[in-house]
């Protein structure tokens, strides 16, 4: 009942690629593990609904642990969330919940999923793998609360957004799906003609946009802030090519990447630093002989949280930026990641080579933000919505309006092909169809206002 309930709202995981969460749920765990840790500098859209709808959150994660025949349901948070542990553990004894609230240290980057099972569990996902290779699940909060609303019938159509880091006033929206990015950097004060660069996501592995780009991006299923950053927080990845350059040129090998990778602190075999020295000795690119390295193969299960690059390196260089290019080039090439079925262990150092979150903000030049907590969020209602028909792991989803139906919120306005991997997307307005096209519908919305 769950599962259909949850594929019927389009319920997708909300805070990373979106993959499809009524197939994440289709299984047997022994974890069911909320992640509230906000991996993110400066995102806090998560704490925000912790605070303001723990009951609900509470009770969806009930939902999704006997969906899945949990004997353990956990919600991380950074032990730092004193707000919002003690709304959660309201709601659990309000609920008559078991479930547990479990705190992480405020280590970067703690939201990542393979850190958060290692910590509420003791077990290493293996490389390559993901979380229920050692019997566990784990979705965010966020997709908790559309869970939640799935299971009352109502489909996912808003999202919450952080707006920060130079900003008038850091706040919270709550907006359609497809609403304009620069409508909502305009709710929060600012102007098209404000020229500071913005990110999608968060400050280290979110997505870089100029003001100009920045006006052909919508809020999809997947949007969890935008924020704007001075251009002195801004790292800008150069083409391979200069990246392959800048190595051969001035990297050192002194493998600080190494050390402080979170991967390969939990053992997996991801070494920076020897991909580096490869790049540098690399003759005019990547050829095919370099992708069947395995240490160049070994850039697959990078998860590009950017410490690398970001924190690490003294140097300046971008190991983070070439295993994401290293990655594009080995799935062009048919090449995955195959594991060799040894198992894994954390490195015994572990724990002392973890980034206090603390030290990374600083070191990028975020620290003057983070003293912002904001608890104010504004409804936005757009004149216009643009709702991408591809926001999920997956299938496009095919369109089943045309131009000039008139539409209502919650109404299903596209699908996944039959047998195809994907989620069905609503109307996240009252309003005309005004058009469609290969790759979104636009729709006019009755009575919206910016």
């Amino acid at each position: 009942m769950l599962l259909e309930q949850v594929y019927r709202a389009g319920v997708v995981g909300c805070g990373g690629a979106g993959f499809p969460t009524h197939v994440k749920l289709d299984c047997k765990a022994e974890y069911m593990i909320i992640n509230g840790a906000e991996c993110e500098p400066l995102l806090n859209t998560d704490k925000y609904l912790m605070r303001h709808f723990a009951k609900e959150i509470v009770s969806a994660a009930e939902l999704c642990g006997k969906q899945v025949g949990a004997a353990h349901i956990v919600i991380a948070i950074k032990d730092y969330y004193h707000a919002e542990r003690e709304a959660l553990l309201s709601a659990v004894q309000e609920l008559g919940s078991r479930i547990q609230v479990f705190s992480l240290s405020n280590y970067y980057p703690a939201g990542d999923e393979q850190m958060i099972v290692y910590e509420v569990t003791g077990r290493v996902v293996p490389p390559g793998g993901i979380p229920i290779h050692v019997g566990a699940v784990v979705s965010n909060i966020a997709t908790m609360l559309a869970v939640y609303e799935a299971a009352e019938d109502r489909p996912l159509t808003h999202k919450y957004l952080t707006i920060g880091g130079e900003v008038p006033e850091p706040m919270l929206l709550h907006v359609p799906v497809g609403t304009p990015l620069k409508a909502c950097m305009e709710a929060a004060g600012l102007r098209a003609e404000f020229n500071r660069q913005y990110v999608i996501g968060g400050p280290m592995m979110g997505r870089y946009v100029s003001g100009e780009e920045l006006g052909h991006e919508v809020v999809t299923k997947t949007t969890s802030g935008i924020l704007v950053l001075p251009e002195s927080a801004v790292f800008a990845s150069p083409g391979l090519q200069q990246m392959i350059n800048r190595a051969r040129s001035v990297c050192i090998q002194c493998h600080y990447c190494t050390d402080l990778c979170p991967r390969h602190l939990l053992g997996h075999p991801l070494e920076p630093h020897k991909i580096m020295r490869k790049m540098a000795t690399a003759g005019s690119g990547v050829d095919d002989d370099m992708l069947k390295d395995r240490d160049i193969q070994n850039a697959a299960i990078c998860c590009e949280c950017g410490v690398c690059e970001r924190f690490a390196c003294p140097m300046g260089l971008a190991p983070r930026s070439i295993n994401a290019a290293l990655k594009r080039k080995l799935a062009a090439a048919g090449i995955r990641y195959r594991s060799d079925g040894v198992s894994t262990e954390p490195l015994p150092f572990r724990n002392y080579r973890m980034i206090p979150a603390p030290s990374l903000t600083a070191r990028v030049g975020l620290a003057e933000y983070m003293s912002a907590h904001p608890d104010k969020c504004l409804e936005l209602n757009p004149p216009q919505v643009e709702i991408l028909l591809k926001q999920h792991v997956g299938a496009p989803a095919q369109p089943l309006v045309q131009a000039g139906d008139r539409v209502s919120e919650g109404r299903l306005i596209a699908a996944p092909p039959e047998g195809a991997l994907g989620a069905v997307i609503h109307s996240s307005v009252d309003g005309i169809v005004a058009s469609v096209t290969k790759d979104r519908i636009v729709i006019d919305s009755e009575g919206g206002l910016l």
